[in-house]
Formats: C-alpha cells, sequence, structure tokens
C-alpha cells in the first residue's frame, strides 16, 4: 500500500512477479467472474488532480493504474483453474442452434437506459477530479432546479465501453440502488441520472475531501488507535444499514470512502456502487467480484451475502491499525490462496502497542468462518468500539429468530439454557436489539414489533430486495409473544458464541441450566429426526446419549448446540 508495508508470505504455490517495482505492485484492479469467465473493470491513469495537490505516493491494492492501454493477461486464471479443481468442472450441455433465427450476439445491444436526455441544460461541466476504464468523474454545476448553482459530482460512463448486457445491466443496478438508498449521513447522495448518444451521467453529491487511502497515506501509512475507531463506526454504520436494506457492496475499500471536505473531522460517505447488488435476507450470491485485497474467502467459494462485506472492513481496521494489509502476494491469484489459507499477523510490530480490544474486534471480523463472523451491526456492540453511537437494527437477528421459530421444543430449551450462561458483556447487542423492536407494556413483542421496527427504516431498496418477506416466515408471532428472555435465546447465534474466547465456560454453565430444565430422555432415532440425519449416523449419535439414563450428555449438548452441518466432522461409522 505504498508506504504501509507487509509482510512477504510466500503462498504456495504463486508463480514468480515478473517485476517488483512499485508500479508493477500499484493497486487492485476490480475482479468479476460473469458466465464462467473473468472481466476486469480497471482504472488506468490517475486523474488529474486539483492545482498544488501531490499525487498519492501509492495504492492499497494491485495494478490499479496500467502505463499500458489495455489490462494485462489476466493471473486470475491459476484461481480459477483452482476452484474447477476443487469444485469439478461445468459439464456444457450442447444443444442445436435453431435454423434461420438470429443468435442474441448478433443482435444490436440496446444502450438506452430511459435517464432524461437534456444533462448539457442542466449541468455545466467542471474540472475532471476521477478516471476509470468505463468513464470519469467531474465536478460541475447545477444550472437549474432545486439545486441551482451548488456544485456536484458527475461520473461519466461512456456507452461504448459498454459492450455486453450485463454491462448494460451493470449500469441499470448502480443507479437504481443510488436512487433508492437514501436517509444515512454517510451515503454518498444521489441526485439525477441522465445519458445522450455517447455517455450515462450520474450525478451525485461532491465530496472534496478527498479518499480515506489519502488519508492513510499522509498519516505515515496508519492511524492510531482512536482516531482509528471513529473511521471504523462510521464504515459500519453505512455498511449496516445498506445490509438493512437488502444491498451489498461488494467492493468496500479505503478507495471507495470520500470525506466530504478537507477538514481533518470531515464525514465520511460511501461510493461506487457499480459492483453493489439487492440481496434476500436468504439468498446466496455466487459471482467473484470485488478487489483482490479485500475479497473474503466466501466469495471465492462462490457463496455469499452480506458477511463478505465485513470481512472487507476487517481488511479496512486491519490496515487503519498496523499500515500494512492481513494478506498480501505479488500476483491476484497468490492473494487468493492467502485469503483463503493463511491467518492475518497479529504478532509483529505495531501490534505489540495496539490494544487487545482492538485485536479481537479486527479477528472477529476477519473470521474465515462466515457463520462465526460478527455482523456490521454487532461489531459496532464490540467493546472496542462501544458508548460511541447508537447500534442499529440488524437483519441478522430477523434471521435468526426466523430459524427459532422452526426449532423443536428440544433445541428451545437448549438456547433458552445457553442464553441464561451468557455475561452482561454478551447482552449488549442482544439488549439493543430488543429496546429497537419497542416491547409492549408486559416487556414483549409480537410480529407487530418486528414489522414496525423494519417499516421505520424502510426505503425504497428495501422493496427492491424484498427484505420484508422475511416476516412470512415469523407469522407464528401473530399467535405469541416473546419475553426478553426467549427473545435472547431466539436472537443469539451459537456458531459466533463458538468463537468467543470464554466459550467453554458460557456451555459448560449452559449445560447445568440444561440439566435441571430442559434434559430429557431421548431416543437415538428422535435425535437422528431433531437433526435431520439418515440412519446411517445412528451409531455415531450413540455417543451423544447417556447410557445411565437417556439423556443427552454433554458432549451431546454441545454438538446439538452446533448442530449437524456440512462442515461436521461426522462421519457414519460402519
Amino acid at each position: 500500500m505504498g508506504q504501509c508495508y507487509a509482510r512477504n508470505v510466500i503462498v504456495q504455490g504463486e508463480e514468480p512477479a515478473v517485476s517488483t517495482s512499485s508500479q508493477d505492485r500499484a493497486s487492485a484492479t476490480p475482479l468479476h467472474y460473469v458466465n464462467n469467465t473473468y472481466s476486469y473493470a480497471c482504472t488506468p491513469q490517475p486523474s488529474p488532480l486539483p492545482a498544488g495537490v501531490s499525487p498519492s505516493p501509492g495504492r492499497a491494492t494491485p495494478r490499479r493504474f496500467f502505463r499500458r492501454p489495455f489490462p494485462p493477461p489476466s493471473p486470475a486464471k491459476h484461481i480459477q483453474a483452482f476452484l474447477l479443481r476443487r469444485q469439478g468442472a461445468p459439464k456444457v450441455k450442447e444443444v442445436p442452434l435453431p435454423e434461420g433465427d438470429v443468435l442474441e450476439e448478433d443482435k444490436p445491444l440496446d444502450k438506452s437506459f430511459g435517464y432524461a436526455k437534456n444533462f448539457s441544460a442542466r449541468y455545466e461541466l467542471g474540472q475532471e477530479v476521477g478516471r476509470g476504464h468505463f468513464g470519469h468523474t467531474c465536478q460541475a454545476k447545477v444550472k437549474k432546479g432545486e439545486l441551482k448553482g451548488q456544485s456536484v459530482a458527475v461520473k461519466i460512463i461512456t456507452k461504448d465501453k459498454i459492450t455486453t448486457a450485463i454491462g448494460v445491466e451493470d449500469v441499470r443496478r448502480e443507479v437504481k440502488i443510488l436512487k433508492a438508498l437514501s436517509g444515512h449521513h454517510n451515503l454518498i447522495r444521489y441526485h439525477d441520472a441522465c445519458e445522450d448518444n455517447n455517455n450515462v451521467y450520474i450525478v451525485t453529491e461532491l465530496c472534496e475531501g478527498g479518499e480515506l487511502l489519502d488519508r492513510i497515506l499522509s498519516r505515515g501509512g496508519r492511524y492510531p488507535e482512536e482516531d482509528a475507531k471513529v473511521i471504523v463506526v462510521q464504515i459500519l454504520s453505512v455498511v449496516a444499514f445498506c445490509h438493512l436494506q437488502g444491498v451489498v457492496h461488494r467492493d468496500l475499500k479505503p478507495e471507495n470512502f470520500l470525506f466530504t471536505t478537507k477538514d481533518e473531522n470531515a464525514p465520511l460517505k460511501a461510493i461506487d456502487f457499480g459492483l453493489s447488488d439487492f440481496v434476500r435476507p436468504d439468498e446466496r450470491l455466487n459471482d467473484i467480484v470485488g478487489s483482490a485485497y479485500y475479497v473474503a474467502p466466501e466469495v471465492l467459494h462462490r457463496s455469499y451475502s452480506t458477511e463478505a462485506d465485513v470481512w472487507s472492513i476487517g481488511v479496512i481496521t486491519y490496515i487503519l491499525l498496523c499500515g500494512c494489509r492481513p494478506f498480501w502476494a505479488r500476483t491476484e491469484s497468490g492473494i487468493f490462496r492467502a485469503v483463503l489459507k493463511t491467518a492475518p499477523n497479529f504478532e509483529d510490530t505495531p501490534w505489540l502497542s495496539v490494544s487487545a480490544e482492538a485485536k479481537d474486534f479486527v479477528k472477529k471480523l476477519l473470521n474465515k468462518d462466515l457463520r462465526k463472523r460478527m455482523s456490521a451491526a454487532q461489531a459496532l456492540s464490540h467493546p472496542w468500539l462501544r458508548g460511541r453511537h447508537v447500534i442499529p437494527l440488524d437483519i441478522l437477528m430477523y434471521k435468526l429468530v426466523k430459524a427459532y421459530l422452526r426449532y423443536s421444543p428440544l433445541k428451545r430449551a437448549a438456547l433458552k439454557a445457553l442464553v441464561k450462561a451468557l455475561t452482561e458483556d454478551d447482552l449488549v447487542y442482544l439488549k439493543a436489539q430488543f429496546k429497537l423492536l419497542e416491547p409492549d407494556k408486559d416487556g414483549r413483542i409480537s410480529i407487530e414489533n418486528f414489522k414496525l421496527a423494519l417499516k421505520k427504516n424502510e426505503t425504497e431498496a428495501m422493496k427492491e430486495s424484498k427484505v420484508l418477506d422475511i416476516l412470512n416466515a415469523m407469522n407464528q408471532l401473530a399467535f405469541r409473544k416473546l419475553d426478553f428472555e426467549e427473545f435472547c435465546a431466539a436472537a443469539t447465534s451459537v456458531y459466533q458464541l463458538e468463537a468467543l474466547d470464554h466459550w467453554d465456560q458460557i456451555v459448560h454453565s449452559a449445560y447445568e441450566f440444561f440439566e435441571h430444565e430442559g434434559n430429557r430422555v431421548i431416543s437415538v432415532e428422535e435425535l437422528a429426526r431433531e437433526l435431520n440425519i439418515g440412519a446411517n449416523f445412528y451409531t455415531a449419535l450413540h455417543d451423544w446419549i447417556r447410557h445411565t439414563d437417556g439423556k443427552l450428555s454433554f458432549v451431546g449438548f454441545a454438538k446439538f448446540l452446533h448442530g449437524v452441518t456440512l462442515r461436521t466432522n461426522m462421519r457414519p461409522r460402519n
């Protein structure tokens, strides 16, 4: 990252770099995996800066700037081959071509977006402030309307460089997301979209304070811990808002956060939703997209959702606190292998001077198991950041409650025993979420509380991503209510608790409560039905039940809480 430093980690199987010059290690190109091919949205030369402003000495991700007029050959072919070996090459289905029909590829690409066509009458373009592969960004003055006389930013996308239907859809989606998202002070404000025969113009709020990356570099490559908290809180706050609306950014990095002014305490704004997408609460995305240093492991596994953004925030926080990248290699394929296989270094300088709470915070964001990773809202309740802000409503809480309502009475009893073992510190997030649901006078909540909480935070984006559909799966609450204790049982993630240092203490205490209040005689067959597994596993389940009284043993209780998943190392015995 320019003046930021990273250890030279040799990743097994990585090919030698062609060059080790700073220009060859400049910053990362967003990577797209669409229709089984990789394409690149590169940013060639850096845009001219205003007079008196020097360019940054370096960038955070490799190959953002190219001296060549075209992107170099993709080093991602190696990770593509790795994924194909791991998952098996997809079978290509051969179908006869219909005679006399025009192939889709031969049809002219429709680049008409339906936006207003009077851009020059409404805006006066000024100097360029940024440049990318598909266009550039300029300052502009508004000539007419409510914003008359104000300065705005105009992202100009060249239609000639949009060569596929996917590219057209990407532009439509970016405008739709910017237009739909509103109401958060750390989110770039959308104003307008126009087009003519040559370009698409996306008009947004103008931020004149520069990139977060430039601020990091101006401070010598890292932030003091207290200053880093201010930045991280703003990032988490806007990302939690986006996730609640059903929007995943997919390209979070220091370059995509701008300060509104050059003032040291200026607010931060999230920008560039060109790779973003709407995602339903239970939906998994599978296209590989993002920037190499910030991509989450599950993105490379091609099954991810909002948790991938939280990983990227973990990478940003790591850089803020120590000035180097947690995963580094000389090629993108090497970076991907590091993301999949290596652990971040917290032992060397300057981590020795960073607080234990800060390290714990970053580790929880960079957990390779997405189930154990904190959500953005949960991260705001972490002790390292606590007391600096309001904890927002969390879409993860809705997902957990929805799952709880489908559990059997035995599983619910186990979870109720588990929450009784939690400390006050563990309950901070749950208390905040319960309060946001505005319980009735009797201290309980129903389906109406969940509906009203979402409605208060609703934007057009929430409608587009169909977040409200999650309420249909919670209709059991139309006939019952949850008190605070049962809400905690419903909104607690066992996987996240397993990542805590004091998990052993929690589960032992929970088992004592379970023994007195929830443990009962259970057969192997019934336990298999509870876990939704077949008769092949009956022999293994015998170890979960005490032979003396037929109840769950401590080991059985712990494994029952965790559940049997594809990742569980449980195999049928012969």
